[in-house]
């Protein structure tokens, strides 16, 4: 499992600047404006909801911003109505590569995404193109400096919850569940009062990809950089092992 190098990607984020937080909470609250307009202004009633909120907190987003945002999206109707749209392509030595976006402009984002793609000389495919290569499945991270719970009590938590899978890394664990248990096997564990790095649903690679030209590592880059760069873009899914 991916669990190591997403705890690391994890703690890179949170160390990032100012600046990078920003975008972490931008997207953070575009999650929590659809969640609302979907389902809802109160978390007990709203699963997706909880489950952003519990990523808002994994982020450290301040509980005044995460309440503001829900009251915002709760009360203004003339709030600005984000639409999702996926795009898939390949990036340099036949890595694929998942783009998940929220736009109040799907001309703009597109249009982005494509460059991103092409100036890191990949290239945009086909709906389907390379999402078969990912499964979808909920992750959990749990910190291990922020865990008291002893790894084998942790997994039998996890697994009664309703878990999948539980590994065990160097610095973390990592939980693994399907979609639909994602957000009941998430709150079992919050309401153990384990602290989680990191808790979504996401796009784990079945097999990564090594890239050792340098110049691909450097295209590939290009392309993560950019697209991490657009406020429209929320999450990034690839299978360059890095």
């Amino acid at each position: 499992m991916s669990g190591h190098s997403k705890f690391a990607n994890i703690k890179h984020k949170k160390e990032r600047n100012d600046a990078a937080k920003g975008k972490v909470f931008t997207i953070i609250g575009r999650e929590i404006a659809v969640a609302v307009k979907e389902g809802g202004a109160d978390p007990v009633n709203n699963s997706r909801l909880r489950d952003v909120i519990a990523k808002a907190k994994a982020n450290n987003m301040p509980n005044d911003t995460i309440e503001r945002g829900i009251k915002k999206a709760a009360g203004d109707t003339g709030s600005v109505n984000y639409v999702s749209a996926t795009y898939e392509g390949y990036g340099p030595g036949g890595t694929a590569i998942i783009v998940d976006t929220l736009t109040d402009n799907k001309n703009r984002t597109a249009a982005n995404v494509r460059s991103a793609f092409t100036k890191g000389k990949g290239s945009i495919g086909t709906q389907g193109c390379v999402s078969f290569m990912f499964d979808r499945k909920g992750q959990i991270i749990i910190d291990k400096e922020e865990c008291e719970m002893d790894a084998d009590d942790l997994m039998m938590a996890a697994l009664d919850a309703g878990a999948e899978d539980f590994s065990e890394e160097e610095d973390s664990y990592e939980v693994i569940t399907d979609p639909e248990s994602f957000s009941d096997v998430r709150q079992a564990l919050e309401d153990a009062g384990i602290a989680m790095a990191g808790a979504e649903v996401t796009m784990l690679p079945q097999n990564y990809v090594e890239l050792t030209d340098e110049q691909d590592i450097n295209n590939i880059n290009r392309i993560l950089d950019l697209l991490d760069e657009d406020d429209d873009v929320q999450q990034v899914y690839h299978n360059w092992d890095e």
